[in-house]
Parts: C-alpha cells; sequence; structure tokens
C-alpha cells in the first residue's frame, strides 16, 4: 500500500512538510509500541535519513526502541557520525550491524532462478540474509528509511537493498555484488528492474511478507542555487513507494550530456569518501559519460585506504583494479576471491576496462599505493589548486587559459551518461 506520495522534480520540500507527510502516514498505520528504524550510515549522509529519523522519534518517542544504521560492509558509525547525522536521536538507541556474525539466513533464492534472471552470467543459488535484530527482535514496525539515487550494484539504491544488503550478510553481501558485476554494472545503472533487484524482490515476496516492514524513501538533489533539496517523499509498505521514488530519481539525479566527456573531475568529500571503495562512485557514476581516452581526475583529500574492512582492503592491494578479464580469471584461480566475491565486483567496478584514465589524488596515500592497484597518481594540493572545488560548478567550467573540464562535487547524487552509450 502507499501511503504518502510527495514530490516533483522541482520541488524544495521543508521539514514542516515532511513532518506532515511522515505523520499522516504513521497515523495511517495505526498504534505501534516497539518501533525498529533501519537508516543508512553516514556514507549517505545527504539522504536526510538523519532528518526522517529524528522525526519518526518525535513521533514514536519512547516507543522507538532500536536504530539499526544498514552498513553492509562499512565500517561502523562513530560517536560523532551518529551525533551530526542523527542530532536529536538519543545515541543508546543506536545498534551496529555485525554482517558476519549478527545475521541470520531466512530462506534461498533458487540458483535456477538467478541463472535466468542474470541472464547466464552466474549460476548459483542467493542466501537471503537478514539481521538477527530484525528477524528476531519482536517489532511491530520495521521503518527502512533510504534515498533512491543510480546504483552500480542494484540499478537504484534503497528498498529492500536496504535490509538485504545493507543489513544482510557476508555471502548475501557478496553475491549480490558479484551478479550485478557479472551482468554489466552499464546494464543496470538508473534502472529499476534489474537481475539483482528482482532477485531481491522474490526474496521479500518468499520470506518477508511476516514483517511489519514499512519502506520511507527520499529522492534528492542539487538545484542550480548549489544547495541540496528534496525532491520527493514516498512511504509505502510494498514496491509502488519505491517505484515512484525511482521514476523522479531518473528525472533529477540523471544527467544525459551530448557529447563523451574528455575531462572530467571530481571531489570527493573528505567527511564522506575516506576509501576507494566507497570513493570510486567516481568510476561508476561517470563511465557511461567518459570518452574513449579521456580523463578522470579524482580529488581525494579524505583517501587513506582502499577497502572499509581491513581484509577487503588487503584484497583491493593484492589483485588491483585491473578490469574485467583478469578480475574473472582471479576468481577462477585465487580461492580467497572466491570467498569474498563483492570485493572481485568492486574490482570490477573500479575499473575503466583500459577505455579511459583515472588519476587519483590522495590525501592520505602514497604515489606507490595508489599505482599499485593500478590508478595513475597525481598530487593532491597541485591538483587542488589548479582544479579548486570551490571555485568550480558543477557541469562544464573553463579554466583562464582556456581549458574545459566537467565538474562534479559529489558523485553519490547523480549519474551521467552520454546519450549515444545510455540504451
Amino acid at each position: 500500500m502507499l501511503y504518502c506520495e510527495l514530490g516533483s522534480a522541482t520541488a524544495r520540500l521543508t521539514e514542516p512538510e515532511l513532518r506532515q507527510a511522515l505523520f499522516a502516514a504513521l497515523d495511517r498505520l495505526g498504534p505501534r509500541r516497539r518501533v525498529l528504524v533501519v537508516p543508512p550510515d553516514f556514507t549517505r549522509f545527504h539522504s536526510q535519513a538523519g532528518l526522517l529519523t529524528r522525526l519518526v522519534y518525535e513521533y514514536y518517542g519512547p516507543r522507538l526502541v532500536d536504530v539499526l544504521p544498514a552498513l553492509g560492509t562499512h565500517s561502523p558509525m562513530t560517536p560523532q557520525q551518529i551525533a551530526e547525522m542523527y542530532a536529536g536521536v538519543p545515541p543508546e538507541l543506536f545498534r551496529v550491524h555485525n554482517w558476519r556474525t549478527g545475521v541470520v539466513t531466512i530462506g534461498e533464492v533458487p540458483a535456477e532462478f538467478v541463472r535466468q534472471v542474470s541472464e547466464g552470467a552466474v549460476d548459483f543459488a542467493w542466501p537471503a540474509q537478514l539481521a538477527r535484530l530484525i528477524w528476531e527482535g519482536n517489532h511491530d514496525l520495521v521503518l527502512s528509511i533510504g534515498q533512491v539515487v543510480p546504483h552500480e550494484v542494484i540499478g537504484m539504491a534503497s528498498y529492500n537493498k536496504n535490509l538485504f544488503v545493507g543489513t544482510g550478510g557476508a555471502e548475501g553481501i557478496n553475491k549480490s555484488h558479484f551478479i550485478g558485476a557479472a551482468y554489466g554494472m552499464e546494464r543496470m545503472m538508473g534502472r529499476a528492474d534489474t537481475p539483482v533487484r528482482r532477485i531481491l524482490d522474490y526474496a521479500s515476496e518468499h520470506f518477508l511478507k511476516h514483517l511489519p516492514v514499512v519502506y520511507i524513501h527520499t529522492v534528492v538533489s542539487r538545484g542550480e542555487d548549489g544547495r541540496l533539496h528534496i525532491r520527493g517523499l514516498f512511504i509505502s509498505d510494498d514496491r509502488s513507494g519505491f517505484e515512484k521514488a525511482a521514476a523522479l530519481s531518473l528525472r533529477v539525479n540523471f544527467e544525459m550530456v551530448d557529447e563523451p566527456l574528455r575531462k572530467v573531475v571530481v571531489y570527493l568529500d573528505p567527511a564522506e569518501f575516506k576509501s576507494t571503495w566507497l570513493g570510486n562512485k567516481s568510476i561508476y557514476r561517470t563511465r557511461m559519460a567518459m570518452a574513449d581516452g579521456g580523463e578522470l581526475i579524482v580529488l581525494a583529500p579524505g583517501l587513506r585506504e582502499f577497502g572499509e574492512d581491513p581484509e577487503i582492503d588487503r584484497l583491493i592491494r593484492k589483485y588491483g583494479y585491473r578490469g574485467t578479464p583478469a578480475t574473472l580469471r582471479a576468481v577462477r584461480e585465487q580461492p580467497e576471491l572466491q570467498a569474498n566475491l563483492s570485493a572481485a565486483a568492486h574490482l570490477i567496478h573500479g575499473s575503466s576496462e583500459g577505455r579511459f584514465r583515472i588519476i587519483y589524488c590522495p590525501g592520505h596515500l602514497s604515489r606507490r599505493e595508489i599505482e599499485g592497484v593500478g590508478f595513475e597518481y597525481a598530487d593532491l594540493n597541485t591538483m587542488l589548486q589548479r582544479y579548486p572545488p570551490d571555485r568550480l560548478r558543477d557541469g562544464w567550467n573553463t579554466l583562464p587559459d582556456g581549458e574545459k573540464v566537467f565538474f562534479i562535487s559529489n558523485p553519490a547524487l547523480g549519474l551521467w551518461a552520454w546519450r549515444g552509450r545510455f540504451a
């Protein structure tokens, strides 16, 4: 059932408007005594989930008993991050998702179904895994809060991905990432109907029907004034809210360019991007717009590691971003990659397949480390002087010496494609 449909491509929803719409939807759900909120972690700071979680707490008060950030394989939120993103929500309500030990397998999507929807890209069953707190917490309402935006693993983020991946287990996360990579992320990004989504929908339909899950989706984009605006709020207990949010996100988060981009400069906010695991959104989200032989410059002042997880960091350093054929060969030959398919998928996502140059400008990693994983290196301070992010505007810029560059201030907020490449 769709409980809320609010917004448009030009909307700028205010906090009072969000409060009124959210409270009206919660009123329709009826009284609840034990509420669990599953919002994103700090890597989705701009989702406005912090504001919505605070409003949920304002509505339910002590009936909100648990807040479980959907970490996936990310590092747990620090007390400082919780205080910044979820100001006004008691910190003692927050729980940490342990994707290795804190999960339960609630069912299995058959290998035949996975093979069919992936068009033969993979041939294995997919385990539907979920945080034990969600499955066994005896809540009478689970509110999954997330931002719908183009995504490299599943096409469009949020909805049941927030549960099955955000609070899933190692095997489920690994396999879901690998399915998308093997199928081809350029065939999926910006689409609501993808092989990975169909697999998660199968799991929802067969294994989650009895849980009182309601999905709260935002759509956020940057306006011409350079500020972030909430374009939409959609609330439902089924797929309908996600579909409406995805349609709006495609309008406001997807930028078509008329010609391939030969030089792109992406800035990674140091508060949000400390690893290439996250920072490679600069690659994922621009690859369909990049010209063959083009140049992608990534300004990454906060970059200090490759993986959010120590083991994934080790695997990235060992195998590097070498492209699909080399990665698939390594998966066939190396048991440690077979056991960590999300890392293998990430290595595919982070390569240009030799089609364009990727030049990383890190704040805390050395030239040797950057070049060791297959990227080119450039000095951050030199590049910040050449391409000062506070003086560039999103889109085309012409520098004093006549050089034209396409600037992106936050790759997590959109998807860019050349019209001739996106079908």
